[in-house]
């Protein structure tokens, strides 16, 4: 059995925290191939996940929030904010559902941040068709914090 508990979530935040990408995952499942991912992730605020959608192969995807607080943003195929909401526990708001083939992103608000996923296995990597276009590149840093920073204002 594995517990999440308190001490799992600190020791994945400090983890996270010396990451470049400011976030590490900590996965329940035991092999990438299985049936469905559950994992833990803990994410930093800074830390830039591209807007991306899971349709090859279609994957709904379900994230709730165990600590710290998350925006989650739904864009349409151009790149406009078409919902956007503030995930909070302590503000009675848990978690979020993304239907498969939806463009998604995130924008963590608060350090410490522990999200649980669960999505259909296997694990693959996102193809290019299922990155934004229209999202900044992972070495663009001036266009990720212009990026950031409109998920924070809006």
């Amino acid at each position: 059995m594995k517990i999440i508990d308190k001490a799992l979530l600190d020791r994945t935040s400090k983890e996270a925290r010396k990451e470049s990408r400011l976030r590490k995952n900590y996965n329940l499942h035991e092999r990438l191939c299985d049936p469905v991912n559950r994992l833990l992730n803990a994410l930093e605020p800074g830390t830039y996940i591209p807007v991306h959608r899971h349709s090859h192969p279609a994957k709904d995807e379900t994230i709730i929030v165990l600590r710290g607080s998350v925006v989650s943003v739904i864009f349409d195929d151009a790149g406009n904010i078409i919902e956007r909401v503030e995930v909070d526990p302590t503000h009675g708001v848990y978690g979020f559902d993304i239907p498969a083939g939806q463009w998604h992103g995130l924008l963590v608000k608060e350090s410490g941040t522990v999200v649980f996923e669960v999505k259909k296995g296997p694990f693959t990597p996102l193809s290019e068709e299922d990155i934004a276009p229209w999202a900044p590149r992972t070495d663009d840093q001036e266009g990720i914090a212009r990026y950031l920073n409109r998920l924070s204002e809006e």
